[in-house]
């Protein structure tokens, strides 16, 4: 059972800033009321321009949780965009090697990069949630999809199964204080959709948002980033992809349909579809681009008999389940569920 969690700021810093100090303050209380204490690392509220500047201090803060023994799970603030720049802090001396300890760590979006790096180190993690996406949801409470995972993850330190939201939630165009207690939009949703091959499979989860493991291949975003994914070897090879299943989904950005065609082709130039045992598709934000992506995908895999499965309730769109990555994964499309076992 989860009794201490530590909150980091890997990518961003916004939880520091005073514009959603009303989100953090509904965070902190909720994590109180589930009977939980609520660390956060030393350098997780410093802001946004000091955690973008001092990639060696978010580092710091997760190696230190890792470290800490009272710390039973490890929770990301929110994403961003740069937390590859940790890996020269964290693997040059084999850093996050030495800290790692079996502990629960859960993030999503840029915090793509984080799983892939414990994924490097033998660490077992969850994916679908962070704490102001989340926990410091401005509504009455926590989506209570998105809640259910998170409980029965903080009690058991494990998620048994997932099955799909009856439901799905428009973006909120707002997070004012003026907002809280709010509903957004809401919309009927229709399960998890095959799109190709048998609607059963199995393997071992791993990845992420396709926008972060775009930027593990293109320079445009960040010149460096390609060069220190491979220095450090944080993609994993053709073979290591061997039976596994690929997690996508994409931003909030909403990427475009050329963009995505292309973070495909990466994808396929790296071996990663002929090696996998499936592909599970998380339900982009507003449904925007469905229809382009699940066509691109059946064209950019070129694989007909491999299994496809989108619109499962992971990533940028509300509500969110929690996916755990390393764990053998038993997918079952007809049945609706993706069961788990250690």
């Amino acid at each position: 059972m989860i009794k201490t969690v530590g909150i980091v700021s890997l990518s961003s810093g916004i939880i520091g800033e005073s514009f959603v100090r009303h989100e953090v303050e509904i965070g902190i209380r909720r994590l109180r009321n589930l009977g939980l204490t609520v660390r956060f690392m030393p350098h997780a509220l410093k802001g946004l321009d000091y955690v973008r500047d001092h990639p060696e201090k978010r580092a710091e803060d997760l190696l230190e949780a890792f470290r800490d023994p009272e710390i039973d799970m490890i929770l990301c603030a929110i994403g961003g965009d740069d937390t590859y720049r940790m890996l020269p802090y964290l693997f040059e001396h084999g850093e996050l090697r030495e800290a790692v300890r079996q502990k629960v760590f859960l993030g999503f979006s840029d915090s793509t990069i984080n799983h892939l790096m414990l994924d490097r180190v033998g660490l077992p993690t969850f994916y679908g949630q962070s704490f102001l996406a989340d926990v410091c949801e401005i509504g009455p409470d926590m989506f209570s999809y998105s809640r259910g995972y998170f409980e029965e993850l903080i009690k058991i330190g494990k998620i048994r199964e997932i099955r799909p939201s009856n439901v799905w939630y428009e973006e909120r165009k707002s997070f004012e204080p003026s907002q809280i207690g709010t509903m957004p939009t809401e919309h009927a949703d229709h399960g998890f959709e095959r799109i190709q091959g048998p609607a059963s499979f199995s393997g071992r989860i791993l990845g992420g948002c396709i926008d972060s493991l775009y930027d593990c291949f293109d320079a445009e975003r960040y010149a460096d980033m390609p060069e220190l994914i491979r220095k450090y070897s944080i993609f994993p090879a053709r073979e290591d992809w061997q039976g596994r299943i690929l997690l996508l989904e994409t931003s909030e950005e909403k990427m475009p349909p050329d963009k995505y065609r292309k973070a495909l082709m990466y994808l396929r130039d790296a071996g990663v579809f002929e090696a996998v045992s499936g592909v599970l598709v998380g339900k982009p934000m507003d449904e925007q681009y469905a229809r382009e992506y699940r066509e691109l995908l059946v064209e950019g895999i070129d694989r007909p008999a491999l299994p496809v499965v989108m619109n499962v309730n992971v990533g940028h769109a509300q509500p969110r389940c929690i996916i755990p990555i390393g764990v053998w994964a038993y997918v079952n499309a007809d049945e609706q569920v993706i069961r788990f076992t250690e």
